[in-house]
């Protein structure tokens, strides 16, 4: 399905029923927005893990401008500020309340910006594995040093640079990064995942390369404007979004809405 919204396109999927049977009346299901990390990839890797969701939320995925099944149209709007405006103009245009929103790693600092800006539209906020500024950067360089290969090494000096400038070169970055998101490694499913992809070039450059907006965004000032229940969850072992940058956000976002923060072994 597609939202034409923002002079753009919006591709967006729903899973799982509004209303349920429950007894003598309909029941409505809270509904949660799954928001894509990247960028320069889509919603297709959620699906796999988020569908078990359905028991208790109806689940929208949808892909960022210029990403996955979206529209293109300007690259120069391919960054955070837009990808949030577009979040609250889909949640508006598919006639929704508050939200319940679910970001991972690049989607958690858009669900990070969105919840602080718009913060009597989120019910509940879900943080998997982000930052709130560009220092993430030079720390996954620090631990790509420590812990990666030279070919991981070589890989991300590319992605730093801005040289994922084809599809051939973006899948290779995610086929040579792959072991280090991941303590049990499966190539064969990480093969799959991947095919399912729609890759983005030109989406990641605009984040990663010298002057990209990951390169110098900073959410915390805004982080104290948060009001939803937020769970924040972290993994031990990732490389890109340290758990130190978990324990960040939890200490910004003012109690009681940042009650619960946990850090997985494993991802």
């Amino acid at each position: 399905m597609r939202a034409r919204i923002r002079e753009t396109e919006i591709y967006f999927d729903v899973d799982g029923a509004g209303l349920v049977a429950d007894g003598p009346r309909m029941r409505e299901r809270p509904v949660a927005f799954a928001i894509h990390g990247g960028p320069g990839s889509d919603h297709s890797d959620l699906k796999a893990s988020f569908s078990r969701l359905t028991d208790r939320l109806q689940v929208v995925y949808f892909d960022h401008r210029g990403q996955g099944r979206s529209g293109r149209g300007d690259p120069a709007r391919y960054t955070l500020d837009e990808n949030v405006e577009d979040m609250e103009a889909l949640r508006r245009h598919l006639g929704l309340g508050p939200i319940v929103s679910v970001g991972t790693s690049y989607g958690g600092m858009v669900a990070m910006a969105h919840a602080a800006r718009y913060p009597e539209q989120v019910s509940h906020l879900i943080l998997v594995v982000t930052a709130a500024h560009a220092g993430f950067n030079e720390r996954a360089r620090a631990i790509v040093a420590e812990r990666g290969t030279p070919e991981q090494i070589r890989a991300c000096d590319d992605l730093w640079a801005g040289r994922l400038d084809t599809e051939a070169a973006l899948r290779r970055y995610y086929e040579v990064m792959g072991p280090l998101y991941a303590r049990r490694y499966d190539p064969a499913a990480a093969a799959l995942g991947l095919n399912r992809r729609i890759l983005s070039p030109e989406a990641i450059n605009r984040a990663f390369a010298p002057g990209g907006f990951l390169r110098r965004f900073d959410l915390r000032p805004e982080l104290p404007a948060i009001t939803a229940p937020t769970l924040i969850l972290a993994g031990r072992h990732d490389w890109i979004c340290h758990p130190d940058f978990s324990e960040e956000i939890r200490a910004l976002i003012p109690d009681p809405a940042c009650g619960s923060w946990r850090t997985a072994a494993t991802r």
